[in-house]
């Protein structure tokens, strides 16, 4: 049986490396965008949520949450479990925007891209994703 282990993972490519580092460094960017535009209560972001069916008084808390996600993200030591937080927030706007008939792809997406960007700077997370046959 193999065990998964940092000393076993073999390290990236530079080029590997940098495209992680690029792809979660834009996903970053969005999110803080994403969550000081709630903190702000910008009149977009207020709309959209009234449309989703939410009242106005979430809005800054769900800034607050996905600002504290964002961080954990952003961090190398706590990125893994941000991006578990960050599955979760994602996969709560997917249910929403499904429950309102509105197209889901843009927080799959943006889902998967912060776990590609996780992947290409943290070789660890390969086993995780690996499939196996069996050999038998």
């Amino acid at each position: 049986m193999e065990t998964l282990s940092i000393q076993n993972a073999k390290s990236p490519s530079k080029a590997v490396l940098w495209t992680g580092r690029i792809i979660s460094g834009l996903i970053i960017l969005f999110l803080l965008m994403d969550s000081i535009m709630k903190l702000i209560r910008e009149s977009h972001y207020v709309d959209g949520t009234k449309q989703l069916g939410f009242s106005v008084s979430l809005v800054q808390p769900l800034g607050i949450v996905l600002l504290l996600i964002t961080i954990l993200y952003t961090i190398p030591r706590t990125a893994i479990i941000g991006a578990l937080f960050l599955t979760a927030y994602f996969g709560g706007a997917v249910a929403i925007m499904v429950q309102q008939g509105q197209a889901f792809a843009f927080p799959v997406v943006f889902c998967t891209l912060a776990w590609v960007g996780l992947l290409c700077q943290q070789p660890v997370l390969k086993g995780f994703f690996q499939l196996k046959t069996s050999n038998r």
